[in-house]
């Protein structure tokens, strides 16, 4: 609500703005002292509406993210919002870019703890869903989907994991484990929770 009143005014500041500029062009001839004045004006003028393009757009993003937060959960900084569409790793994480997102990325067991709880609540019926960390790109080191080294693990060591090699390259949480990490075949189909970070 509030939002739409802003770029009501943006634009009807923007209406005013030129209806001014138009007008004082069409009444007088300028001397060139007063048209170094008016650019500069008219610089200015500039400014202030990218500022306020700028305002109005940041203002559309928190909205965007409040709305994720409202459908999903917030925890440790983040939102989260579960997906019960099952999709392929790749295709699970372009969903969650599309949506302002990514795929959900632990940092720390707290983080991993309440990621379970809130899959276990949000999509009861998955064993297992999609994190956003992957060894595709060298063998044996994860990266988050940023390409960022991940420093948190948290491997089911009673499997022996990871255990894939080159042909399963992307993690994924287990409830069966207790929240511990399988590395999967990146093909198959999921279920996943995107991750939202709060600014």
């Amino acid at each position: 609500m509030a939002l739409n009143r802003v770029i009501i005014f943006v634009f009807a500041l923007l209406v005013l703005l030129l209806d001014e500029t138009e007008g004082q062009s069409a009444r007088s001839k300028p001397d060139r002292n007063k048209v170094k004045h008016v650019r500069g004006d008219d610089d200015d003028l500039k400014t202030q509406i990218e500022k306020l393009w700028k305002e109005v757009n940041s203002l559309k993003e928190m909205q965007a993210l409040q709305t994720v937060c409202l459908r999903g959960t917030k925890i440790h900084k983040k939102c989260y919002l579960a997906i019960e569409e099952a999709k392929h790793f790749h295709e699970a994480n372009e969903d969650c870019i599309a949506q302002g997102g990514t795929l959900a990325t632990p940092r720390n067991s707290d983080e991993n703890d309440a990621l379970m709880k809130y899959g276990k609540i949000s999509i009861p019926e998955a064993s297992e869903w999609w994190l956003g960390i992957t060894d595709m790109v060298n063998e044996g080191k994860f990266v988050d989907v940023n390409g960022i080294a991940v420093s948190f693990l948290n491997w089911d060591r009673s499997t022996k994991q990871p255990d894939g090699g080159k042909r399963e390259n992307c993690a994924m949480v287990s409830q069966k484990a207790q929240g511990k990490w399988k590395d999967e075949v990146c093909r198959d189909a999921k279920k996943y929770i995107c991750e939202f970070l709060i600014p």
